[in-house]
């Protein structure tokens, strides 16, 4: 997995769990941002789950939430949210958060990468911050 420095200042790591095609658009989002090879010390991290989460990969999604404890978690589209178009697949898990709790949603088939941007400002910049 790629960790980005959204503000360049070490204070947020954004990290796509990438399954389908809105990878694509958080790829779009992070673009330009500074690559690092891991969180740093005193980082907040937001993962952000990214395409349909299947019976087989849930597992797999669940140790990589699990390996960033505090990680804020969001959503990223209708797959990620509630299985999108395959709902009714028999091997679909019918949303992350049956597996780990989710912090926020961004609907749509695919969201915007001006909407992950919108609320990673919204909710994680110094302004909209409230741990200081």
């Amino acid at each position: 997995m790629r960790y980005y420095d959204w503000f360049g200042d070490g204070s947020l790591v954004v990290g796509a769990i990438g399954l389908a095609c809105c990878v694509v658009e958080t790829d779009a989002a992070t673009a330009g941002r500074p690559e690092v090879a891991s969180p740093p010390d005193g980082a907040r991290v937001l993962l952000a789950v990214a395409g349909t989460v299947t019976d087989a990969v849930a597992p797999a999604v669940a140790r990589i939430v699990a390996a960033h404890p505090g990680a804020s978690i969001v959503s990223f589209g209708a797959c990620a949210s509630a299985g999108g178009p395959y709902w009714d697949s028999p091997v679909v898990t019918k949303g992350v958060d049956q597996l780990v709790p989710v912090d926020h949603y961004l609907p749509g088939c695919p969201p915007s990468p001006e909407a992950l941007a919108a609320l990673i400002e919204a909710h994680y910049s110094t302004a909209g911050r409230t741990d200081g």
